[in-house]
């Protein structure tokens, strides 16, 4: 049986860091978005033990700080992508520069220096990720999933998700239905089988 689930990566995140920094012993205060100020100094022994239990999480300590600039432009995207009502009409590149407080200028080469491509296309692609997670949902037509990302049409929502995926939405819908179909069927005939015994 499949369970299909939703999750918030920031929530889950914060929620996990602050399990290991209260299990370890270490006073902190969770400051914003992938940002967390220690109270006083962590041991050699508290900063292993920190690093060590949250990296089978796939969270990891940022040493250079042009890796910690990538990385909070990352999560100040992914909230604007995800937590947002709707995607700002206004100028992107604006909005994630009054978030950071830094020039557009420079937070785009730093980007660009650290992960190889543009805030352009980060933006699309948890666009894209977003769109794929609500029409799994199946509670807003692709109609208002188009709105709620700030695509011009359907069309154009369907343009990106089809040069990103490989599929239009509607080719993507189309499978996880049959998906959905499939796994109701074999919960059925799971059920009958063990009704019968």
């Amino acid at each position: 049986m499949k369970l299909q689930i939703k999750y918030d990566i920031n929530t889950a995140c914060k929620v996990i860091m602050q399990e290991n920094l209260d299990r370890i012993g270490i006073p902190y205060e969770l400051t914003g978005l992938g940002e967390i100020e220690i109270k006083g100094i962590l041991s050699t022994g508290q900063y292993t033990d920190l690093e060590e239990s949250i990296k089978k999480y796939g969270i990891s300590i940022i040493s250079d700080p042009k890796n910690g600039v990538a990385q909070k432009i990352k999560d100040v995207i992914i909230e604007m992508v995800y937590l947002e009502d709707k995607l700002p009409s206004s100028n992107i590149s604006d909005y994630i520069a009054d978030k950071m407080n830094l020039s557009y200028g420079y937070i785009a080469n730093v980007f660009s220096e650290i992960t190889y491509t543009s805030i352009g296309n980060f933006i699309i692609i948890q666009r894209i990720e977003y769109s794929k997670q609500l029409i799994v949902e199946g509670v807003l037509s692709l109609t208002e999933i188009a709105w709620k990302l700030n695509y011009s049409s359907v069309a154009h929502l369907s343009n990106q998700f089809k040069k990103t995926t490989g599929l239009t939405p509607s080719a993507f819908q189309r499978i996880i239905n049959k998906r959905k179909d499939a796994d109701f069927k074999a919960v059925q005939t799971q059920q009958k089988l063990s009704t019968s015994n």
